[in-house]
């Protein structure tokens, strides 16, 4: 009995203490993404213009864990079956924080575009482990600087 009401404890302050970092962290990236609006960042192999510009390659990388209760919930949807919301949402955060470190390191070295842009995601924690899924993601394009 005492385990199940320790589990239940560890759920419950999974729960809360997850989706307020979660919470926390999509205000985050709403008001950085808002920063750095200006920089376009696209998945086109083609650059955007033909004038004369400096290529080099920018690239952001974030790891991601999830938090207990979220791991909890996709187990009992693995079950079931369907969707795995709280693993889309961990994705999705990662793949927004990886181009936003991007674009930070693009607009360090002066560029007005980034063009090519690809996504390399990784699972850290392993397939078959019990452990909290960790996501890795990994964004890099090619950023242009217009020569004058």
């Amino acid at each position: 009995m005492e385990q199940l009401i320790a589990t239940l404890v560890f759920v419950t302050l999974g729960f809360f203490f997850g989706r307020r970092a979660e919470k926390k962290h999509y205000t985050s990236l709403i008001e950085r993404e808002e920063k750095l609006n200006a920089l376009p960042v696209i998945a086109s192999r083609i650059p955007p213009y033909d004038a004369p510009y400096e290529q080099s390659l920018v690239s952001g990388s974030v790891v991601i864990a999830n938090d207990y209760f979220k791991a909890f919930v996709a187990g009992l949807r693995n079950l079931f079956g369907g969707k795995v919301r709280s693993y889309e949402t961990l994705l999705d955060r990662a793949r927004r924080e990886a181009v936003l470190r991007m674009k930070v390191q693009a607009k360090k070295q002066g560029a007005d575009y980034v063009f090519n842009v690809k996504f390399e995601t990784s699972n850290i924690s392993g397939q078959y482990s019990k452990k909290l899924p960790i996501v890795e993601v990994h964004a890099y394009g090619t950023a242009l600087k217009k020569i004058a």
